[in-house]
């Protein structure tokens, strides 16, 4: 499928999402402030790391392999049944855990033993939650690119009603609550949209592990996992800091700047998941990645370059749509984040050569460095520069990700062939 019409299709979904996620901030900023920004922020990491983890890290597997055995179906069957087959296992071991240390997890992440229900919630919807991302894995490795969309779109529609409902009744509480079970609602639209299709039973998802099967998911385990742990954990330490030195209302702001990035470059970050890994899944020499990619420079950068002053130069009327006018003097943080965000989605091209190639080693080493540096820089630039510190450390690091990237991918990929 092509970048452009793969950008096109996906651009439907990823816009209803992008409203959706601005209305959720919307409706956050009202309902719990900037200090409350920050609890939510943690509790959302901790649900990536669970979740991911839950499942067992296979996901992106799942994709690569799914488009990789598209010419043999039997072996994509046994695929989907090992990776549903694991990712239930792992759902409902960590629903136990989670269960069993509820009182412990709100003390120590929400400072607040009686949020401790919250817990509760995620943990019964969490199989739900990884059924529904395993699912969304297969149609991506499938490229049915329309029932991608589609769901996706629902569950953003799911998410948005839930969380809006659930905060403006229940404050806090509720918008945790939303965290903990918006995906698992989404399940079954999920199911839904893919009941007709020729390759979906229900049963194809449960089977014996194939041994094969599992230890080439195990390489994308050990990748995922690192991601799955570097960013949230990452997040955290950085949050935790801006709380001890800045308060929570200062880490409401970042945690809010974080958001925005993280909403306004959606369509970018969720092109190269749909469109590149399966793409550099496929392709064979270096030369034909080399060009690849830099047909996706040519696309993809003067777009986020354009997004991102627009961003910069609207950032008050942003801030007041999006948010309230307690949220303002997180202005300060844009331009350093706009320089960031154009780093990323440059780094991020060269990045899915490594899962969609499967480089672990490489992958792994670069995320456990590039987290280290992004945690450290924040450190010291905010003792320097204070809060703006946090900003100019995140747009730093991905600068020189991008930079040792480029050396490596080059080294490996691009001059060896190998690939």
């Amino acid at each position: 499928m092509k970048l452009v019409k793969t950008s096109l299709l996906n651009a439907i979904a990823v816009f209803v999402k992008m409203v959706v996620l601005f209305g959720i901030n919307k409706a956050l900023a009202i309902f719990v402030g900037p200090s409350g920004y920050a609890l939510l922020g943690q509790f959302q990491n901790i649900v990536q790391i669970v979740a991911t983890f839950s499942s067992g890290a296979i996901n992106t597997g799942v994709t690569k392999y799914t488009a990789e055995y598209a010419d043999d179906p039997d072996k994509q069957k046994r695929l989907w049944s090992t990776a549903g087959t694991i990712s239930v296992i792992g759902a409902f071991f960590s629903m136990l855990i989670i269960i069993f240390f509820k009182k412990e997890l709100a003390v120590w992440l929400l400072h607040d033993e009686n949020l401790d229900t919250v817990f509760i919630f995620f943990a019964i919807g969490l199989v739900f939650f990884v059924l529904n991302t395993l699912l969304l894995a297969i149609l991506n490795g499938k490229a049915e690119i329309r029932l991608y969309v589609m769901a996706n779109l629902l569950g953003s529609l799911i998410s948005f009603l839930i969380t809006v409902a659930l905060t403006a009744s229940q404050g806090l509480w509720g918008a945790l609550v939303a965290l903990s079970i918006f995906q698992s609602g989404a399940f079954f639209s999920t199911v839904y949209l893919c009941r007709k299709a020729a390759w979906f039973r229900v049963s194809y998802l449960f089977g014996r592990l194939d041994t094969e099967i599992t230890k080439n998911l195990f390489k994308y385990t050990m990748m995922a996992s690192t991601s799955a742990l570097c960013f949230p954990v990452s997040n955290i330490l950085v949050r935790d800091h801006l709380i001890d030195i800045f308060g929570n209302v200062s880490a409401g702001y970042w945690e809010a700047m974080t958001r925005l990035s993280g909403a306004s470059m959606l369509l970018f970050s969720s092109v190269l998941s749909v469109y590149y890994l399966p793409k550099y899944s496929a392709l064979k020499g270096g030369a034909t990645i080399k060009k690849e990619v830099f047909h996706g420079y040519k696309i993809i950068l003067p777009a986020v370059m354009f997004c991102c002053i627009a961003i910069y130069l609207l950032r008050d009327f942003i801030i007041m749509l999006l948010f309230s006018s307690e949220f303002l003097p997180m202005r300060d943080l844009f331009f350093w984040y706009q320089v960031g965000d154009f780093l990323k989605m440059g780094s991020w091209i060269l990045a899915f050569i490594m899962i969609g190639k499967a480089m672990v080693k490489i992958f792994i080493v670069s995320e456990l460095v590039f987290t280290a540096t992004y945690v450290g820089l924040t450190f010291i630039f905010t003792e320097h520069y204070g809060l703006i510190g946090s900003a100019m450390s995140y747009a730093l690091n991905y600068l020189l990700y991008w930079i040792v990237l480029y050396f490596v991918i080059r080294k490996n990929v691009f001059k060896s062939g190998v690939y």
